[in-house]
């Protein structure tokens, strides 16, 4: 006979799984032990958290569902960052946990009992307000076909994250030899199939697209998600588009191509707002239109009263959301516009000349500034130079994103990634080490000394790894994006931070540390991180008097009130 834990594994080889993010512990132990004779690899970073960003990293990157296990408890708390960022950014990940029952204790409030009896806590409840859908089934057959289902809904449709609460009893258990109703092959279970747009509305967006005289793609996050990059680039091609990315959508196309014309947003290249404005049609694919992305609703901004919207997207709740649209082409991004593509075409002697206009916004003259300490602009401008179309850049939240945002002009696609769903602080270094082991490239994190601090054991983890990325550290000594909302010094509590020596902590992990306080600097430690085959982490000290929001924010999202992110 084969017990549940032994078939669950083998359930995951057949799905052809190649890595499990987790941590031991509580009845997870019961999977991990049959993993050392399977061909899945254990990363076992130094906690929940790090694992669950390095599993959304694995499912955003391989549009394959990253799978972290661990104890529920911890699954539940530590580990919802990833979770949650790949629940609102889509990315398709699968959790294996478990309640910590305790067999016939559980109704005794045992030791962290996160069934959801009396005196314990409910695990369910906390996965329901992330997942796409949970499983806690209670058989062996009911924990395999859960499973199946779990790899099954983190990719249909929108992609996100499922779980699977694994029973205490059930997981060492023997698998029955011919049970009804049955679990069936997993890689026929976990099938799905791409929806496309109806023939009537390709027809009603391709009129739309011909008649326009300033047509403008504004590409999203599901651009990255289907794997759209080049039917994109068809047709932005065929219909002579400038092409405009969301936050989330930046590096779905070429920042140096003729079309490019940056980031729109409220903290996005001024550019490329206004070519979003000035646009009479606007063809959105795989972009909700968060309040970030369209300025807040500035008046001036986004028109649906003037501009024709066709809005394409997997969800169809998505399309017309935020702005009525006038189409909507519902399905998936790669299907949609390979549609597009083959139905028509048009030119309006327009798009090349704006974009390439919109594109001097990616340079400013702090770019070539060599005081001390280094400005960000020119931090931004030194990663620019060591990225080319084998580099991943994993940029955290706070200023420093933004400075990315804005200055890094990336030039091919898939060379950024940014924490962008829920936004987390520390999820850079924990995606650079995934990044690092899913695609084999150079891969460098750029986080603020907050952001790093928190994760910063994640360098161990990639020198436990064999993996090399480069650790940027824009380092402020200060929790910077609150520290600049202050009107004076002081003003709000607990924005500045204790000068940590990045450097000793490197080499404590094993990496090699360096600190930098000018951009010839900096400029020599990149080059030296990116060539070495240990982890570096490069300490940038940047110059904390150079205000993000007042020099980024856009012209549409000061005029409501510039509200806080």
């Amino acid at each position: 006979m084969t017990t549940t834990a032994a078939a669950l594994v083998e359930t995951l080889e057949e799905l052809e799984v190649e890595y499990v993010f987790g941590y031991p512990g509580g009845r997870a132990i019961e999977l991990l032990e049959h993993l050392p004779e399977s061909e899945i690899e254990l990363v076992r970073p130094r906690d929940e958290r790090e694992a669950s960003v390095m599993a959304e990293t694995y499912g955003r990157l391989t549009g394959i569902p990253g799978v972290l296990t661990g104890q529920g408890p911890w699954i539940g708390s530590l580990g919802l960052m990833g979770q949650m960022e790949a629940r609102l950014g889509s990315s398709p990940m699968v959790v294996l946990t478990e309640a910590s029952e305790r067999g016939e204790y559980s109704t005794l409030a045992p030791y962290q009992q996160a069934r959801g009896d009396y005196g314990g806590f409910s695990l369910p409840k906390i996965l329901d307000g992330v997942s796409k859908e949970w499983w806690f089934p209670r058989t062996p057959i009911e924990t395999l076909r859960s499973t199946q289902l779990a790899f099954k809904h983190a990719v249909a449709g929108r992609p996100g994250p499922t779980a699977v609460v694994l029973d205490g009893d059930a997981i060492t258990a023997d698998v029955p030899d011919d049970p009804t109703p049955p679990a069936w092959d997993a890689r026929e279970q976990t099938r799905t199939w791409d929806a496309a747009p109806t023939t009537g509305d390709i027809a009603s967006a391709v009129e739309a697209l011909e008649d326009a005289t300033r047509p403008v793609v504004v590409a999203g996050n599901g651009v990255h998600a289907a794997h759209a990059y080049d039917e994109l680039a068809t047709v932005a091609d065929a219909y002579d588009c400038a092409v405009v990315t969301s936050y989330m959508g930046k590096s779905t196309y070429p920042e140096t191509d003729d079309r490019a014309a940056g980031v729109m947003g409220s903290f996005g290249h001024e550019g490329a707002n206004r070519v979003v404005s000035e646009a009479d049609t606007l063809l959105v694919v795989g972009c909700r239109l968060n309040p970030m992305d369209t300025n807040w609703q500035a008046p001036e901004f986004i028109r649906p009263d003037e501009q024709t919207i066709v809005h394409a997207d997997v969800d169809a709740r998505n399309a017309g959301w935020v702005y009525p649209a006038d189409v909507g082409l519902i399905g998936d991004a790669k299907a949609t516009l390979e549609a597009l593509a083959d139905a028509g075409s048009g030119e309006n002697g327009w798009a090349l000349e704006r974009a390439a206009e919109a594109r001097e916004w990616f340079t400013a003259p702090e770019c070539e500034d060599d005081s001390t300490p280094i400005k960000p602009q020119r931090a931004a401008k030194e990663i620019q130079a060591v990225v080319d179309e084998e580099t991943i850049v994993t940029a955290d939240s706070g200023n420093n994103r933004f400075w990315l945002l804005y200055y890094l002009q990336t030039p091919a696609v898939r060379t950024y990634f940014g924490s962008g769903g829920v936004g987390g602080m520390g999820w850079a270094n924990p995606a650079a080490v995934s990044a690092a082991l899913t695609t084999g490239k150079d891969v460098i994190a750029v986080a603020g000394d907050g952001g790093f601090s928190m994760t910063m054991n994640s360098v161990e983890t990639a020198v436990e790894y064999g993996v090399a990325p480069t650790f940027v550290v824009l380092n402020d000594t200060s929790l910077g994006m609150v520290r600049q909302m202050q009107h004076e010094d002081g003003d709000i509590a607990g924005v500045e931070f204790h000068d940590t020596d990045f450097v000793k902590v490197a080499e404590a992990f094993g990496a090699v540390g360096c600190r930098v306080t000018e951009p010839d600097e900096f400029a020599t430690a990149l080059a030296e991180g990116k060539d070495a085959d240990t982890p570096h982490v490069i300490d940038v000290r940047i110059d904390r008097e150079e205000e993000m929001a007042e020099t980024l924010s856009s012209s549409f999202y000061e005029s409501v009130g510039g509200l806080h992110e």
